[in-house]
């Protein structure tokens, strides 16, 4: 545990750091700033000074999750050039190895944490059977653009067309 003194004060950073964590999930959540001042007893003002001291750039994040696809690498360097922040390709095998190589509970911290990650973007694009889009849909919070692979359940490789997913990023681009 660091602990800093200051004047006659003992400061937790280990405290700091969790409630300037907690903000900021509470505000990719959707939360106001006032509304984050409260629930965490502090000062409106300084969640604004929060996020101006980390904002690296203003306007939507992208994400991109997609599986099983067979033109990964073609589709990889797509998601890439076009600025997309977080990509999660998967063939079936892929889908199946991390599926199957986990145990139950890791499993579920794996999904759990990959989930929170996915959910701070503010546009997902989802590539995958009917089920799982329907699923995801549910799951995530954000503006989600699905693209339908086949009916569920898929156990092979899909194409996936590169210029239906140019389409989605441009429509997403544009609504910047």
């Amino acid at each position: 545990m660091e602990i800093y003194r200051v004047q006659d004060k003992i400061i937790s950073w280990q405290k700091i750091e969790r409630t300037l964590q907690k903000a900021l999930q509470l505000r990719t959540r959707g939360f106001s700033q006032q509304e984050v001042a409260d629930r965490l007893q502090i000062d409106r003002t300084f969640i604004s000074r929060l996020e101006t001291i980390g904002e690296i750039r203003k306007g939507q994040s992208i994400a991109f999750i997609g599986f099983p696809i067979a033109n990964k690498d073609e589709i990889q360097t797509l998601l890439e050039k076009a600025g997309v922040e977080f990509i999660m390709i998967m063939s079936e095998q892929e889908r199946l190895d991390f599926v199957n190589l986990r145990s139950g509970k890791e499993l579920m911290n794996e999904m759990m944490d990959l989930i929170a990650q996915v959910r701070a973007y503010t546009t997902v694009i989802l590539v995958g059977s009917d089920e799982r889009l329907r699923l995801l849909e549910g799951i995530l919070d954000a503006q989600i653009i699905s693209i339908e692979i086949g009916e569920s359940p898929i156990t092979e490789d899909k194409w996936l067309e590169p210029t239906l997913l140019q389409k989605a990023l441009r429509s997403v681009k544009n609504a910047r």
